[in-house]
C-alpha cells in the first residue's frame, strides 16, 4: 500500500511528477508543485486527455482559447482534452500544491 501524501518534499527546485499507475491506455501521475509555473511562452499540448484533481494547495490554470484564467482549489476538478492548449499560471508558493492527474485515451 501507499499513500499520495506520503514523501512529499518540504522544498521542490523543481516540480515532482511520479507515475502512480500505467497501463497502455492509462497513466496516474501525482504532481507536486510550489510556486511552480509553465514557463512563459510554453503551453501544454498534450496527445492524451488529463483528467486532473486538486488535492492540497492552490493553482491557476490559464487555456490559450480563454480569456480568464481558472483558479483551483482543494476538490477542484477538470477533463482537459488532447490538443487544447493550457498552461500553469501559478501555484502556492508557501505550501506544496498537490495534484492527481489521469492521463487517458487518444492513442
Amino acid at each position: 500500500m501507499n499513500n499520495l501524501f506520503a514523501t512529499i518534499p518540504g522544498k521542490l527546485a523543481t516540480e515532482l511528477f511520479d507515475t502512480l499507475l500505467e497501463t497502455p491506455s492509462l497513466r496516474i501521475e501525482r504532481i507536486i508543485s510550489q510556486g511552480h509555473r509553465t514557463p512563459a511562452g510554453d503551453w501544454y499540448d498534450q496527445s492524451r486527455n488529463e483528467w486532473v484533481l486538486l488535492v492540497q494547495g492552490a493553482a491557476r490554470l490559464q487555456f490559450e482559447d480563454q480569456p480568464h484564467e481558472r483558479e483551483l482549489r482543494p476538490g477542484d476538478y477538470l477533463n482537459i482534452a488532447a490538443g487544447v492548449r493550457h498552461r500553469v499560471s501559478w501555484t502556492t508558493p508557501d505550501e506544496p500544491t498537490l495534484w492527481l492527474a489521469i492521463h487517458y485515451g487518444n492513442d
